[in-house]
């Protein structure tokens, strides 16, 4: 990592992807069990997170090329601040803030992120971060997490003043290294081991290499119609809702799994379409013969790049089961579907597609842009974290729920984030396409309820 040097395409993409109505932030809320000041906050960042060069860079375009720079104005002050909740400063008022913030820009002339420490939350402390996507997408921002925490982070390698922090890096994260092997390997095989790409992405090069489909998953992404306009299509507007769900038990859902020899994602993808389903039908929409579509985000990262910020991923599209009554046929369709994703280089053409975007000027890439969005309503997304409980300045790490970001016109992002034995499902979604997130979250906890009963009950 340079002190000044372009961004690569796939980054540049995601950056130009930046849009009032969509904006390209990667939101997080960290609950803590323990309360942290401002000041022990501030020594937190500046000693871990600003290890990371890319965090003191901003963004400068040179001739219609995105460059990292260092800012020569870095402060701190203006990246890390803190607020208060109104009311009883509960999660509804933590929702309402973090709703607020999603709709907010990041500022372009500064390293493109901030974080808000709310220091009274439910007797500990909240963080909220914002990352523009830019930066690293779920895999890399994972490590970011990991090396702000007691347990992973080497204080014998604090960065001094040099702008290039490549020295610094592999001591620092040493620790979040040899964690993260192991939360990815079996955060991805729990989480997200629908497809083989996700666990091993050398398989899919390897296909990509054998010319094995790569001509007709381009073709596909092409040529694939939109889906079925339904609520969670429009036009969208500039507030965004954000909530998520109580915490639902890891190991249950392999207990699930177990019986339709299924994956945990196959669980998770079943009981969001069923969530989507009764919101169909709550608001008299038809489902049946109804196409709703999600992008699912592929990670394409060798695991000994893990550590590397930057965007490494494709994406395919995937069918929820919206029309299919019966909870565990849905299961089976998406396994069914996940099962072909596996066998194809949909992911891999996504990625060259996107690398290539970045590169043209902003005006056909936002057509792009627009022409693949119109093909689906929802990006969900799984992103392994730590399977057991982290520190960070000695305060307990209770909760972590990550939101991803949409792309041109889809206006709902589905996340999924394992941390500690326990899987949690965020909603990130536009105000007046979706104004009541609260009734999928509600719909997706029940279907799962009901989808438990079902496959546990014998």
């Amino acid at each position: 990592m340079k002190a000044h040097e372009p961004l690569s395409g796939i980054d540049a993409a995601w950056l130009r992807m930046d849009d009032p109505t969509n904006l390209m932030t990667i939101t997080s809320v960290l609950v803590l069990e323990d309360r942290m000041e401002l000041a022990t906050f501030r020594e937190l960042i500046a000693e871990r997170l600003l290890g990371f060069l890319r965090f003191r860079q901003r963004v400068r375009d040179t001739n219609g090329t995105p460059h990292w720079e260092v800012d020569p104005n870095f402060d701190l002050d203006q990246h890390v601040r803190r607020s208060a909740l109104p009311g009883e400063a509960g999660r509804a008022e933590l929702k309402e803030r973090v709703s607020a913030l999603m709709s907010r820009p990041l500022d372009r002339a500064k390293p493109l992120w901030d974080m808000e420490l709310i220091e009274d939350y439910q007797g500990g402390s909240a963080i909220i971060a914002r990352i523009h996507h830019c930066i690293g997408d779920g895999i890399a921002l994972v490590q970011v997490l990991l090396s702000l925490t007691d347990e992973h982070f080497d204080p014998d390698r604090i960065p001094g003043d040099s702008t290039d922090s490549d020295s610094f890096l592999p001591g620092a994260l040493r620790g979040a290294w040899n964690t993260v092997k192991d939360t990815v390997s079996t955060g991805q095989r729990l989480l997200a081991e629908g497809t083989e790409s996700l666990v091993n992405p050398s398989h899919a090069f390897h296909r990509a290499k054998q010319g094995m489909s790569l001509g007709a998953a381009l073709s596909r992404l092409a040529l694939l119609g939109s889906d079925s306009d339904t609520v969670f299509k429009g036009d969208l507007k500039v507030a965004q809702k954000a909530t998520w769900s109580d915490p639902v038990d890891l190991a249950t859902i392999k207990r699930m799994a177990e019986p339709l020899d299924a994956k945990v994602n196959d669980i998770l993808l079943a009981a969001v379409a069923g969530a989507l389903r009764h919101y169909l039908q709550r608001h008299d929409e038809p489902t049946e013969g109804v196409m709703v579509r999600a992008l699912l985000p592929v990670n394409l990262r060798p695991m000994e790049k893990a550590f590397e910020l930057g965007n490494r991923f494709g994406l395919v599209y995937l069918d929820f089961p919206i029309g299919i009554n019966d909870r565990i046929e849905r299961v089976l369709n998406v396994q069914e579907q996940m099962g072909e994703i596996k066998c194809s280089s949909e992911a891999v053409a996504a990625f060259g597609v996107l690398e290539t975007l970045g590169r043209f000027p902003a005006e056909l890439e936002a057509q792009a842009v627009q022409l693949f969005s119109r093909k689906a309503s929802v990006v969900m997304t799984n992103v392994p974290g730590p399977q057991e409980q982290f520190h960070m300045k000695d305060c307990r790490v209770q909760n972590v729920m990550p939101w991803v970001p949409r792309a041109g016109g889809i206006g709902m992002g589905v996340s999924v984030f394992s941390y500690n034995g326990d899987v949690r499902l965020g909603i990130a979604c536009d105000a007046h396409l979706v104004p009541d997130p609260d009734a999928l979250v509600e719909g997706f906890e029940r279907e799962f309820e009901k989808l438990a009963d079902e496959l546990l009950s014998g």
